[in-house]
Protein backbone atom coordinates (compact mmCIF):
# COMPACT_ATOMS: atom_id res chain seq x y z
CA UNK A 1 0.00 0.00 0.00
CA UNK A 2 1.54 3.43 -0.96
CA UNK A 3 2.07 6.00 2.01
CA UNK A 4 -0.62 8.34 0.94
CA UNK A 5 -3.09 5.45 0.43
CA UNK A 6 -1.81 4.72 3.89
CA UNK A 7 -3.03 7.93 5.88
CA UNK A 8 -5.75 7.99 3.79
CA UNK A 9 -7.43 4.83 5.32
CA UNK A 10 -6.03 5.62 8.92
CA UNK A 11 -8.02 8.93 8.90
CA UNK A 12 -11.13 7.65 7.88
CA UNK A 13 -10.73 4.54 9.97
CA UNK A 14 -10.35 6.94 12.99
CA UNK A 15 -13.14 8.40 11.93
CA UNK A 16 -15.36 5.67 11.58
CA UNK A 17 -14.87 5.00 15.60
CA UNK A 18 -13.92 8.57 17.16
CA UNK A 19 -10.92 8.49 18.22
CA UNK A 20 -7.50 7.54 15.99
CA UNK A 21 -5.94 4.71 15.05
CA UNK A 22 -2.47 4.06 16.92
CA UNK A 23 -0.17 4.56 14.61
CA UNK A 24 3.67 4.14 15.80
CA UNK A 25 5.79 7.19 15.37
CA UNK A 26 8.26 5.07 13.33
CA UNK A 27 5.95 5.05 10.39
CA UNK A 28 5.81 8.93 9.94
CA UNK A 29 9.17 10.00 10.57
CA UNK A 30 10.43 12.69 13.60
CA UNK A 31 9.63 15.37 11.50
CA UNK A 32 6.56 14.84 10.16
CA UNK A 33 3.41 16.98 11.05
CA UNK A 34 1.36 14.17 12.43
CA UNK A 35 3.88 12.42 14.39
CA UNK A 36 3.47 11.30 17.56
CA UNK A 37 5.20 9.37 20.29
CA UNK A 38 3.06 6.94 21.60
CA UNK A 39 3.68 6.41 25.45
CA UNK A 40 2.37 3.21 27.52
CA UNK A 41 1.90 3.98 31.48
CA UNK A 42 3.62 0.82 33.45
CA UNK A 43 2.13 1.42 37.52
CA UNK A 44 -0.97 3.77 37.70
CA UNK A 45 -0.12 4.79 41.35
CA UNK A 46 0.97 8.36 43.60
CA UNK A 47 4.00 9.35 41.54
CA UNK A 48 2.55 8.06 37.96
CA UNK A 49 -0.74 10.19 38.86
CA UNK A 50 0.86 13.36 40.18
CA UNK A 51 3.88 13.30 38.34
CA UNK A 52 4.49 11.11 35.63
CA UNK A 53 0.98 11.03 33.28
CA UNK A 54 0.82 15.34 33.54
CA UNK A 55 4.98 15.58 32.76
CA UNK A 56 4.07 13.27 29.57
CA UNK A 57 0.74 14.65 28.51
CA UNK A 58 1.44 18.23 28.66
CA UNK A 59 3.78 17.94 25.33
CA UNK A 60 1.93 17.57 22.30
CA UNK A 61 4.49 15.20 20.67
CA UNK A 62 3.33 12.54 22.84
CA UNK A 63 -0.12 10.99 23.98
CA UNK A 64 -0.45 8.09 26.74
CA UNK A 65 -2.51 5.28 24.86
CA UNK A 66 -2.38 2.41 27.33
CA UNK A 67 -2.13 2.08 31.14
CA UNK A 68 -0.51 -1.32 33.33
CA UNK A 69 -1.10 -1.98 36.59
CA UNK A 70 -0.81 -5.27 38.83
CA UNK A 71 -4.16 -3.37 41.12
CA UNK A 72 -7.32 -3.48 38.21
CA UNK A 73 -8.21 -0.77 40.07
CA UNK A 74 -5.96 1.52 39.88
CA UNK A 75 -5.30 0.34 36.38
CA UNK A 76 -8.67 1.08 35.56
CA UNK A 77 -8.86 4.48 37.48
CA UNK A 78 -5.47 5.47 35.74
CA UNK A 79 -7.14 4.69 31.99
CA UNK A 80 -10.34 6.85 32.94
CA UNK A 81 -7.52 9.64 34.17
CA UNK A 82 -5.83 9.73 30.63
CA UNK A 83 -8.84 10.14 28.71
CA UNK A 84 -10.83 12.11 30.98
CA UNK A 85 -7.19 14.66 30.30
CA UNK A 86 -7.41 14.44 26.66
CA UNK A 87 -11.57 14.03 26.44
CA UNK A 88 -10.67 18.04 28.27
CA UNK A 89 -7.99 18.66 26.19
CA UNK A 90 -9.63 18.18 22.94
CA UNK A 91 -13.11 18.73 23.58
CA UNK A 92 -14.15 15.30 22.45
CA UNK A 93 -13.69 11.67 22.94
CA UNK A 94 -10.19 11.50 21.50
CA UNK A 95 -8.91 7.74 22.31
CA UNK A 96 -9.54 4.29 24.27
CA UNK A 97 -6.69 4.10 26.25
CA UNK A 98 -5.31 0.18 26.12
CA UNK A 99 -5.34 -1.72 29.64
CA UNK A 100 -2.83 -4.53 30.37
CA UNK A 101 -2.93 -6.40 33.56
CA UNK A 102 0.82 -7.58 32.51
CA UNK A 103 3.21 -5.16 31.34
CA UNK A 104 4.79 -7.58 29.01
CA UNK A 105 1.78 -7.99 26.99
CA UNK A 106 1.74 -4.07 26.50
CA UNK A 107 5.62 -4.58 25.40
CA UNK A 108 4.48 -6.53 22.35
CA UNK A 109 1.95 -3.92 21.30
CA UNK A 110 4.45 -2.30 18.06
CA UNK A 111 2.48 0.10 18.01
CA UNK A 112 3.87 1.82 21.38
CA UNK A 113 6.91 3.50 20.66
CA UNK A 114 7.97 4.35 24.64
CA UNK A 115 6.83 2.86 28.23
CA UNK A 116 7.50 5.64 31.52
CA UNK A 117 7.72 2.97 34.37
CA UNK A 118 6.46 4.17 37.90
CA UNK A 119 6.32 1.12 39.52
CA UNK A 120 7.88 0.56 43.02
CA UNK A 121 11.60 0.55 43.65
CA UNK A 122 11.40 -2.92 42.83
CA UNK A 123 10.11 -3.09 40.11
CA UNK A 124 12.33 -0.83 37.96
CA UNK A 125 15.25 -2.79 36.82
CA UNK A 126 13.58 -5.52 35.19
CA UNK A 127 10.89 -3.99 33.12
CA UNK A 128 12.91 -1.13 31.94
CA UNK A 129 15.43 -3.99 30.58
CA UNK A 130 12.53 -5.54 29.40
CA UNK A 131 11.48 -2.83 27.36
CA UNK A 132 14.16 -1.77 25.75
CA UNK A 133 15.15 -4.78 24.62
CA UNK A 134 11.50 -5.16 23.02
CA UNK A 135 12.43 -1.74 21.19
CA UNK A 136 10.60 0.76 23.11
CA UNK A 137 12.24 4.14 24.62
CA UNK A 138 12.60 4.13 28.21
CA UNK A 139 11.34 6.64 31.25
CA UNK A 140 11.72 5.12 34.43
CA UNK A 141 11.56 6.31 38.25
CA UNK A 142 14.52 6.32 40.41
CA UNK A 143 15.82 4.48 42.13
CA UNK A 144 17.60 2.76 39.31
CA UNK A 145 17.45 0.28 40.46
CA UNK A 146 17.57 -2.53 43.65
CA UNK A 147 21.26 -3.38 43.47
CA UNK A 148 24.26 -2.41 41.96
CA UNK A 149 24.50 -5.65 40.18
CA UNK A 150 20.68 -4.62 38.96
CA UNK A 151 21.96 -1.41 37.78
CA UNK A 152 24.91 -2.71 35.52
CA UNK A 153 22.49 -5.59 33.99
CA UNK A 154 20.30 -2.53 32.77
CA UNK A 155 23.05 -0.46 31.63
CA UNK A 156 23.96 -3.23 29.53
CA UNK A 157 20.76 -3.62 28.24
CA UNK A 158 20.38 -0.13 27.16
CA UNK A 159 23.95 0.00 25.27
CA UNK A 160 23.08 -3.00 23.16
CA UNK A 161 19.39 -2.17 22.27
CA UNK A 162 20.01 1.53 21.46
CA UNK A 163 17.31 3.09 23.13
CA UNK A 164 16.98 6.39 24.88
CA UNK A 165 16.01 5.66 28.55
CA UNK A 166 15.86 8.60 31.45
CA UNK A 167 15.96 7.72 34.81
CA UNK A 168 13.48 10.20 36.65
CA UNK A 169 16.15 12.42 38.62
CA UNK A 170 14.06 15.14 37.38
CA UNK A 171 16.08 18.10 39.79
CA UNK A 172 18.65 18.19 36.71
CA UNK A 173 15.61 19.93 34.92
CA UNK A 174 15.48 22.35 37.38
CA UNK A 175 17.22 25.76 36.57
CA UNK A 176 18.83 26.21 40.05
CA UNK A 177 20.61 23.03 40.11
CA UNK A 178 21.94 23.20 36.61
CA UNK A 179 22.95 26.83 37.31
CA UNK A 180 24.15 25.41 40.96
CA UNK A 181 26.44 23.20 39.59
CA UNK A 182 27.39 24.84 36.55
CA UNK A 183 28.81 27.64 39.07
CA UNK A 184 30.82 25.16 40.80
CA UNK A 185 32.41 23.71 37.89
CA UNK A 186 33.35 27.10 36.70
CA UNK A 187 35.04 27.81 39.98
CA UNK A 188 32.58 30.56 41.76
CA UNK A 189 33.00 29.47 44.25
CA UNK A 190 36.86 28.62 44.23
CA UNK A 191 38.19 24.59 44.74
CA UNK A 192 35.34 22.48 45.93
CA UNK A 193 36.70 20.48 48.40
CA UNK A 194 33.16 19.70 50.85
CA UNK A 195 29.91 18.85 49.61
CA UNK A 196 26.77 18.49 52.33
CA UNK A 197 23.45 16.80 51.78
CA UNK A 198 20.30 16.97 53.76
CA UNK A 199 18.51 13.88 53.59
CA UNK A 200 15.48 12.55 56.11
CA UNK A 201 14.78 9.12 57.33
CA UNK A 202 11.59 7.40 57.90
CA UNK A 203 9.68 6.28 60.84
CA UNK A 204 9.23 3.01 62.39
CA UNK A 205 6.03 1.41 62.04
CA UNK A 206 3.00 -0.47 63.67
CA UNK A 207 2.91 -4.22 63.82
CA UNK A 208 0.48 -5.35 60.67
CA UNK A 209 -1.41 -8.84 60.86
CA UNK A 210 -1.46 -10.92 57.57
CA UNK A 211 -4.48 -9.86 55.53
CA UNK A 212 -6.49 -11.18 52.70
CA UNK A 213 -4.93 -10.33 49.26
CA UNK A 214 -7.46 -8.52 47.64
CA UNK A 215 -9.31 -9.57 44.37
CA UNK A 216 -8.29 -6.95 42.51
CA UNK A 217 -4.75 -7.10 43.24
CA UNK A 218 -1.89 -9.68 41.70
CA UNK A 219 -0.10 -10.10 44.61
CA UNK A 220 2.83 -12.94 43.79
CA UNK A 221 3.64 -11.00 40.83
CA UNK A 222 4.06 -7.25 42.77
CA UNK A 223 6.20 -9.11 45.64
CA UNK A 224 8.37 -9.58 42.13
CA UNK A 225 11.62 -11.23 42.65
CA UNK A 226 11.33 -10.92 46.12
CA UNK A 227 10.37 -13.33 48.77
CA UNK A 228 7.19 -14.44 49.24
CA UNK A 229 4.95 -12.76 52.35
CA UNK A 230 1.71 -12.49 53.64
CA UNK A 231 -0.30 -9.31 52.25
CA UNK A 232 -0.92 -6.30 54.65
CA UNK A 233 -1.87 -3.14 53.19
CA UNK A 234 0.48 -1.02 55.06
CA UNK A 235 3.06 -2.97 53.85
CA UNK A 236 2.08 -2.15 49.72
CA UNK A 237 -0.37 0.48 49.09
CA UNK A 238 -3.78 1.69 50.05
CA UNK A 239 -6.53 -0.15 49.03
CA UNK A 240 -8.20 3.01 48.22
CA UNK A 241 -6.78 6.36 47.61
CA UNK A 242 -3.27 7.73 46.54
CA UNK A 243 -1.24 8.49 50.50
CA UNK A 244 2.26 7.06 50.53
CA UNK A 245 2.53 3.67 49.89
CA UNK A 246 3.78 1.49 53.32
CA UNK A 247 6.31 -0.22 50.68
CA UNK A 248 8.63 2.39 50.78
CA UNK A 249 9.47 1.88 54.17
CA UNK A 250 10.24 -1.95 53.66
CA UNK A 251 13.62 -3.02 53.42
CA UNK A 252 12.10 -6.08 51.16
CA UNK A 253 11.31 -3.63 48.60
CA UNK A 254 13.88 -0.50 48.09
CA UNK A 255 16.16 0.95 50.82
CA UNK A 256 14.42 3.66 52.34
CA UNK A 257 15.31 7.62 52.25
CA UNK A 258 18.47 6.85 51.28
CA UNK A 259 17.25 5.46 47.50
CA UNK A 260 14.40 7.13 47.33
CA UNK A 261 15.45 10.99 47.60
CA UNK A 262 18.74 10.35 47.41
CA UNK A 263 19.22 9.31 44.36
CA UNK A 264 18.21 12.66 43.20
CA UNK A 265 20.89 14.92 45.82
CA UNK A 266 23.73 12.42 44.95
CA UNK A 267 23.05 12.72 41.36
CA UNK A 268 22.45 16.71 41.01
CA UNK A 269 25.60 16.64 43.63
CA UNK A 270 28.04 14.71 41.02
CA UNK A 271 26.98 17.10 38.56
CA UNK A 272 28.48 19.90 40.33
CA UNK A 273 31.52 17.53 41.41
CA UNK A 274 32.09 16.45 37.87
CA UNK A 275 31.96 13.02 39.76
CA UNK A 276 29.26 11.77 37.32
CA UNK A 277 30.74 8.60 35.89
CA UNK A 278 32.39 7.68 38.72
CA UNK A 279 32.34 7.00 42.69
CA UNK A 280 33.84 7.41 46.15
CA UNK A 281 36.07 5.55 47.12
CA UNK A 282 35.18 5.20 50.38
CA UNK A 283 32.09 5.37 52.55
CA UNK A 284 31.72 5.24 56.01
CA UNK A 285 27.89 5.23 57.44
CA UNK A 286 25.77 4.69 60.66
CA UNK A 287 22.41 4.74 61.23
CA UNK A 288 19.73 4.01 63.23
CA UNK A 289 17.37 0.67 62.35
CA UNK A 290 13.48 0.11 63.50
CA UNK A 291 13.61 -2.34 66.34
CA UNK A 292 10.15 -3.77 65.54
CA UNK A 293 7.24 -3.12 63.51
CA UNK A 294 6.50 -3.71 59.88
CA UNK A 295 8.56 -0.68 58.64
CA UNK A 296 12.36 -1.80 58.93
CA UNK A 297 14.25 0.91 56.65
CA UNK A 298 16.94 3.22 57.85
CA UNK A 299 15.63 6.33 60.30
CA UNK A 300 17.90 9.36 61.28
CA UNK A 301 21.65 8.17 59.78
CA UNK A 302 24.84 10.06 59.01
CA UNK A 303 27.34 9.45 55.98
CA UNK A 304 30.69 10.66 54.88
CA UNK A 305 32.39 9.50 51.05
CA UNK A 306 35.60 10.73 49.78
CA UNK A 307 36.64 10.46 46.16
CA UNK A 308 39.84 10.14 44.15
CA UNK A 309 39.35 14.08 43.39
CA UNK A 310 39.84 14.98 46.96
CA UNK A 311 36.12 16.26 47.69
CA UNK A 312 34.53 14.88 50.99
CA UNK A 313 30.85 14.44 50.95
CA UNK A 314 28.56 14.37 54.28
CA UNK A 315 25.09 13.21 54.18
CA UNK A 316 22.01 12.95 57.07
CA UNK A 317 19.50 13.91 58.50
CA UNK A 318 21.36 16.89 60.14
CA UNK A 319 21.39 19.05 57.28
CA UNK A 320 18.90 21.02 55.79
CA UNK A 321 17.02 18.90 52.64
CA UNK A 322 19.00 20.09 49.66
CA UNK A 323 22.68 20.20 48.80
CA UNK A 324 25.28 22.81 49.83
CA UNK A 325 28.55 23.04 47.47
CA UNK A 326 31.11 24.64 50.03
CA UNK A 327 34.74 25.71 48.00
CA UNK A 328 38.03 27.71 48.88
CA UNK A 329 36.18 31.08 48.19
CA UNK A 330 32.50 30.74 49.17
CA UNK A 331 30.03 28.37 49.28
CA UNK A 332 26.49 27.70 47.47
CA UNK A 333 23.22 26.34 48.24
CA UNK A 334 20.45 24.40 46.59
CA UNK A 335 17.59 22.52 47.03
CA UNK A 336 13.75 22.46 45.54
CA UNK A 337 12.54 25.49 47.25
CA UNK A 338 8.71 25.09 47.43
CA UNK A 339 8.92 22.27 44.64
CA UNK A 340 6.96 18.79 45.69
CA UNK A 341 6.45 16.12 42.64
CA UNK A 342 3.98 14.28 44.84
CA UNK A 343 1.48 16.03 47.26
CA UNK A 344 2.86 13.16 49.61
CA UNK A 345 6.33 13.99 49.36
CA UNK A 346 7.39 13.59 53.38
CA UNK A 347 9.83 17.06 53.47
CA UNK A 348 8.87 20.03 55.38
CA UNK A 349 8.82 22.81 53.16
CA UNK A 350 10.56 25.02 55.91
CA UNK A 351 13.65 23.55 56.23
CA UNK A 352 14.38 23.91 52.20
CA UNK A 353 11.95 26.92 50.99
CA UNK A 354 15.51 28.72 49.71
CA UNK A 355 16.04 27.26 46.08
CA UNK A 356 19.82 28.79 46.11
CA UNK A 357 21.72 30.88 48.54
CA UNK A 358 25.54 31.62 48.36
CA UNK A 359 27.91 33.20 50.59
CA UNK A 360 28.27 36.60 48.71
CA UNK A 361 24.90 37.59 46.37
CA UNK A 362 27.02 38.42 43.44
CA UNK A 363 27.95 34.58 42.62
CA UNK A 364 24.55 34.19 42.19
CA UNK A 365 23.91 37.05 39.30
CA UNK A 366 27.34 35.34 37.67
CA UNK A 367 26.88 34.88 33.88
CA UNK A 368 28.32 31.81 32.90
CA UNK A 369 30.46 32.67 29.20
CA UNK A 370 30.28 31.12 26.06
CA UNK A 371 33.71 30.02 26.57
CA UNK A 372 32.92 28.22 30.07
CA UNK A 373 30.84 25.30 31.05
CA UNK A 374 27.69 24.96 30.24
CA UNK A 375 25.49 21.81 31.12
CA UNK A 376 22.57 20.50 29.49
CA UNK A 377 19.34 23.07 29.71
CA UNK A 378 16.31 21.25 30.08
CA UNK A 379 12.44 22.67 31.09
CA UNK A 380 10.85 19.87 31.95
CA UNK A 381 12.23 16.18 32.18
CA UNK A 382 10.21 14.20 30.40
CA UNK A 383 10.05 16.90 27.74
CA UNK A 384 13.75 16.19 27.49
CA UNK A 385 13.44 12.49 26.75
CA UNK A 386 10.91 12.90 24.23
CA UNK A 387 12.80 15.36 22.55
CA UNK A 388 16.19 12.71 22.35
CA UNK A 389 13.65 9.83 21.16
CA UNK A 390 12.72 12.40 18.41
CA UNK A 391 16.88 13.19 18.16
CA UNK A 392 16.54 16.84 18.95
CA UNK A 393 18.63 17.01 22.34
CA UNK A 394 21.12 15.08 24.49
CA UNK A 395 19.39 12.85 27.56
CA UNK A 396 20.13 15.03 30.77
CA UNK A 397 19.75 11.64 32.57
CA UNK A 398 21.32 8.86 30.83
CA UNK A 399 21.32 4.87 32.22
CA UNK A 400 25.01 5.03 32.95
CA UNK A 401 24.53 8.68 34.89
CA UNK A 402 21.53 7.44 36.85
CA UNK A 403 23.55 3.98 37.62
CA UNK A 404 26.26 5.46 39.39
CA UNK A 405 23.77 7.99 41.18
CA UNK A 406 21.76 5.23 42.79
CA UNK A 407 25.16 3.30 43.56
CA UNK A 408 26.10 5.69 45.96
CA UNK A 409 23.03 5.26 47.57
CA UNK A 410 23.21 1.62 47.82
CA UNK A 411 27.02 1.83 48.87
CA UNK A 412 25.52 3.94 51.80
CA UNK A 413 22.77 1.57 52.45
CA UNK A 414 25.83 -1.13 52.63
CA UNK A 415 27.78 0.30 54.89
CA UNK A 416 24.85 1.73 57.24
CA UNK A 417 23.51 -1.96 57.42
CA UNK A 418 27.49 -3.54 57.88
CA UNK A 419 28.10 -0.43 60.20
CA UNK A 420 31.37 0.21 58.99
CA UNK A 421 33.91 2.01 56.55
CA UNK A 422 33.78 0.07 53.42
CA UNK A 423 36.66 0.69 50.05
CA UNK A 424 35.12 1.24 46.74
CA UNK A 425 36.69 0.31 43.13
CA UNK A 426 34.57 2.42 41.62
CA UNK A 427 36.02 1.00 37.85
CA UNK A 428 35.81 -2.50 38.95
CA UNK A 429 32.25 -2.10 41.18
CA UNK A 430 33.61 -4.04 43.65
CA UNK A 431 34.52 -3.35 47.49
CA UNK A 432 38.26 -3.60 47.67
CA UNK A 433 39.26 -6.80 49.61
CA UNK A 434 35.65 -7.17 51.36
CA UNK A 435 34.30 -10.29 50.55
CA UNK A 436 30.90 -9.64 53.02
CA UNK A 437 30.16 -6.04 51.52
CA UNK A 438 30.90 -7.60 47.95
CA UNK A 439 27.84 -10.15 48.73
CA UNK A 440 25.52 -7.30 49.01
CA UNK A 441 25.91 -6.14 45.95
CA UNK A 442 23.41 -8.39 44.74
CA UNK A 443 20.10 -10.01 46.17
CA UNK A 444 18.82 -14.01 45.34
CA UNK A 445 15.89 -13.10 42.83
CA UNK A 446 12.57 -15.46 43.22
CA UNK A 447 12.11 -17.07 39.79
CA UNK A 448 10.60 -16.19 37.47
CA UNK A 449 10.85 -12.45 38.44
CA UNK A 450 14.10 -10.40 38.13
CA UNK A 451 16.52 -9.24 36.21
CA UNK A 452 18.89 -12.83 36.19
CA UNK A 453 16.43 -14.23 34.00
CA UNK A 454 15.87 -11.57 31.37
CA UNK A 455 16.88 -13.20 27.63
CA UNK A 456 19.23 -10.40 26.61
Amino acid sequence: MKRREFIKNSALASAAIGFPTIVPASVFGKNAPSNKINIGQIGCGRIARDHDMPGVWQHDIARIVAVSDLDSNRMADGKKRVEDYYTKKMGKAYLDVKQYGDYKDMLQNKDIDAVVISTPDHWHSQPAMEAVLAGKHVYVQKPTSLTIREGRQLVDAVNKSGMKLQLGTQQRSSEQFRYAAELVRNGRIGRLHTVKIGLPGDPAGPEADPMPIPANLNYDMWLGSTPEVPYTEIGVHPATGYDRPGWLRREQFGAGMITGWGQHHYDSAAWGMDTELTGPRYIEAVAEFPQSGLWNVHGDFYAKAEYDNGIMMYTGGGYPNGIRYEGTEGWIWVSRGSYVASASDPVAQGNSAKALDASDPKILKSVIGPDEIQLIRSAEHHGNWLGAIQGNNELLSPAEIGHRSCSVCLLTHISMKLGRKVEWDAKAERFINDAEANSMLERKQRAPYGTNYVKV
